[in-house]
């Protein structure tokens, strides 16, 4: 066993038996490095990778070349999941020299921590126009010993261009109309028409800009912007990216049609696209988008629920293939002869018939993703039911995919937001409850009394590194969420204790907003990134849970700082907009207040529980809700607000003005509409 015996991270333990010497990131391995004076060998993946676990087992569990990297290098892994803030910076000099990243990323270094050769995946041997990797060790060891000086010159210029790329993205005022409008324009330029979503292959949820579109529509009333959200979620949930039996998204789809997906199932994709169908059902009540919002909810609490209350980050997208190999997507397809074999004749081929598996296959070897075709006609709804249960139940006696079960603070903050919205629109009690189970214990095991966070857990155990920017933010923002929705103004509190760390730690003097502490680890560069990738940026999900504390409490400094963070929405609005959708969707709820709802009322009345539900599925963008007894100091927003004449009564409050307060359900759903 070699130094990854003691990690914490499922994804480093699976090389923990390698007979690669590796090294877990850290200031001693490159002192080794630079004792021996050998470079660095930097391989960075994660659990649910596909291509890293391929990797793995072709060249780090090769004798041959495990004692080649351990005599000529010091070898570091790193799960990019537990130190988002390493795999940025070296991500973005992949990028940066080959025009292209992804995992796993195989990155050679100086023991200064400075690179110099980069790449991704490698064969053993070369194939397919890809350098094999025992060429590429080999090289790179003929470059040191040989070219030692010049070696260096290209490190030290990589991270001089590093280092000058911080600013490049431009800042602005605070968006307004004209750039919400040039975002709709350059995204309907790049939108998919026919099968939804943008670009081409691969294609991926576009979860943020799904929120941008939905709460454009919502203050704006603009249709298009609806009908791309609504025409894209139904084109995924139809597809094969769509679990069809066991609910929950994959990845993505390596087609642009949403058939065959990267089977892996991440907590954040479905954290995220769980809110959009909700918020979709909420906006126009598809029955489509109620069901898919229910199941992805029931996936994220049946598959991936720990039993210390939070949430594992992924399923695999490999499992056993019933032959003793692994292969991707092995649990999940289907041919029509597994079908007919589990259901009988007639229903195998109504299956085949009902969820598009062919001979062909649209798949490997002749199996099937399962997807719902257009168009079918009517079916018997419970000969459906009866064959998912089935072919469901079937599915469970396969090799399940392996679960990657340690708790990444960010991921859990956008599932408690998840589940708590989803909960109370759908009456989902269940639902809220494993919210607050998750806030729990991220309280109590990855939150210290200063408001600091450490990132990721495992059974209970806090692990060893330090929380970055979407850990704050997005923990903060399901705090936000969940106090709207219980009424415990608890989480409003924990929320301002992170956000003030967000002001303090990770704040520029111009307002914009860096990935890491100003305490933590110092790398070659501070990563400092606007822009979405799979999971909301950092810098725009604190602009917007910065902005709802404002809200809630009034506190200008909070709203100052949130402004302030926003101005690079403005400057990427219409030159990027499918990659600052999240922003875009906070400078939404800047544009509308975003408005201020307080409920007051005895807990228990019916008329307080309709008037806090009707409040809740108000769509006007980035809405806050406190509910309360009458003198209750558990919110700001229900200070001096009393009950009309012993009933219960709302308060809609918008830019330092308000509306009469109301009784009624009907007039508070107005207040809350476009325009209101």
């Amino acid at each position: 066993m070699n130094r990854l015996g003691d990690a914490t991270s499922p994804y480093l333990l699976q090389h923990a038996d390698n007979p690669v010497d590796w090294w877990p990131w850290g200031a001693e391995a490159f002192e080794v490095a630079r004792k021996r004076g050998v470079p660095v060998v930097l391989s960075v993946g994660y659990s649910a990778c596909h291509w890293c676990h391929v990797m793995a087992r072709e060249s780090f569990e090769d004798e041959q070349i495990a004692a080649y990297m351990n005599e000529h290098f010091v070898a570091v892994k790193v799960d990019r999941e537990e130190r988002p803030d390493v795999d940025a910076v070296y991500m973005e000099a992949v990028q940066a020299a080959t025009g292209q990243g992804g995992w796993p990323m195989t990155v050679f270094l100086t023991p200064d921590g400075e690179p110099f050769y980069f790449g991704t995946y490698f064969p053993p041997r070369a194939r397919q126009g890809m350098p094999g990797f025992v060429d590429v060790l080999e090289g790179v060891v003929a470059a040191w010993r040989d070219r030692r000086e010049e070696v260096g010159e290209v490190a030290g210029n990589i991270v001089r261009d590093l280092a000058g790329r911080g600013a490049a993205f431009g800042v602005s005022a605070t968006p307004g109309e004209a750039e919400m409008g040039a975002a709709l324009l350059g995204l309907t330029r790049e939108y998919d028409a026919r099968r939804g979503g943008f670009g081409g292959a691969p294609k991926f949820p576009p979860s943020m800009v799904l929120e941008f579109l939905l709460r454009h529509h919502a203050r704006t009333g603009a249709e298009g912007a609806l009908q791309m959200a609504r025409d894209t979620c139904e084109a995924m949930a139809r597809g094969g990216i769509y679990d069809q039996l066991g609910g929950g998204f994959a990845r993505y789809s390596v087609d642009r049609e949403w058939v065959v997906p990267h089977f892996e199932k991440m907590l954040y994709d479905n954290a995220l696209l769980m809110r959009v169908y909700a918020h979709l059902w909420r906006a126009t009540g598809s029955d489509l988008a109620r069901r898919v919002a229910l199941e992805t909810a029931d996936f994220v609490v049946g598959e991936l629920a720990t039993d210390e209350g939070g949430f594992a980050s992924a399923l695999d997208a490999d499992s056993d293939d019933g032959s003793g190999g692994h292969a991707e997507g092995a649990y999940y397809v289907w041919t029509p002869g597994q079908l007919v074999a589990e259901l009988g004749e007639a229903d195998g081929k109504f299956a085949a018939d009902y969820f598009g598996v062919t001979d062909e296959g649209t798949f490997e070897e002749g199996a099937s993703v399962l997807q719902l075709r257009q168009g079918g006609g009517v079916v018997d709804a419970q000969r459906v039911a009866s064959v998912r249960d089935r072919l469901l139940a079937a599915r469970s006696r396969r090799p399940r995919p392996g679960r990657d079960d340690k708790v990444v603070a960010a991921w859990n903050g956008l599932a408690i937001a998840a589940l708590a919205e989803t909960g109370a629109y759908f009456d989902r009690t269940d639902l809220v409850q494993a919210a607050v189970d998750a806030a729990d214990l991220l309280v109590r095991v990855h939150m210290d009394g200063r408001g600091r966070l450490t990132r990721t857990s495992r059974d209970g155990v806090a692990g060893h590194n330090d929380g970055v920017l979407e850990d704050y933010a997005d923990v903060a923002e399901g705090f936000l969420a969940l106090a709207s929705v219980t009424g415990e103004g608890v989480w409003l509190d924990f929320a301002g204790l992170l956000l003030d760390s967000v002001i303090h730690h990770f704040a520029a003097e111009d307002g914009t907003l860096y990935d890491t502490a100003d305490d933590a680890e110092k790398l070659i560069r501070r990563p400092q990134d606007p822009t979405d990738n799979a999971t909301p940026s950092g810098w725009t999900a604190a602009a917007g849970a910065l902005l709802s504390y404002a809200a809630h409490t009034g506190a200008e400094p909070h709203r100052t700082a949130a402004e302030a963070a926003l101005g690079v929405v403005g400057a990427l609005a219409s030159r990027a907009p499918r990659f600052i959708g999240w922003g875009l969707a906070v400078a939404e709820a800047a544009i509308d207040g975003p408005r201020e709802v307080a409920v007051v009322g005895h807990t228990g009345d019916p008329l307080t529980a309709e008037l806090h539900r009707t409040a809740l599925l108000g769509a006007a963008p980035g809405v806050v809700v406190a509910v309360g007894e009458e003198g209750s100091t558990e919110f700001p927003l229900l200070h001096q607000r009393p009950t009309r004449a012993g009933r219960s009564a709302a308060y809609v409050c918008k830019g330092f003005v308000c509306d009469a307060p109301t009784s009624d359900p009907r007039t508070l759903r107005s207040q809350l509409r476009p325009g209101g």
